[in-house]
């Protein structure tokens, strides 16, 4: 059982920036592929990034590419968010998720594990 936690959200002004962080309780997290989704209210779950086991491919979604960076440190059993350039629309929940396997990484129902959540609100 993989016991994620996320932090690092808050209130930040649009064009500002925020680190996010999922720390993992797994000793072999290397073994598995990371995910952050979000949330806005009233929307359904939606793909942000994916990492690969040792970060070697990313993948972000169109709305966020050019401003978002994910990566990870197996050492310390984490994966990362850097969130720069907020704008207003990025506001929601932000879940980290976990998962052994590669394929349909963008769906949120293919993962196994996934952590509490971590509010995120940009003001105009």
């Amino acid at each position: 059982q993989v016991q994620l936690v996320e932090s690092g959200g808050g209130l930040v002004q649009a064009r500002g920036s925020l680190r996010l962080s999922c720390a993992a309780s797994e000793r072999t997290f290397s073994s598995y592929v990371m995910c952050w989704f979000r949330q806005a209210p009233g929307k359904e779950c939606g793909f942000v990034s994916v990492i690969s086991w040792r970060g070697r491919s990313k993948y972000y979604a169109e709305a966020v590419k050019g401003r978002f960076t994910i990566s990870r440190d197996n050492a310390k059993n984490a994966v990362y968010l850097q969130m720069n350039s907020l704008k207003t629309e990025d506001t929601a929940v932000y879940y980290c998720a976990a998962r052994l396997t590669w394929n349909s990484y963008r769906t949120p129902e293919h993962y196994d594990y996934w952590g509490q959540g971590t509010q995120v609100t940009v003001s105009s």
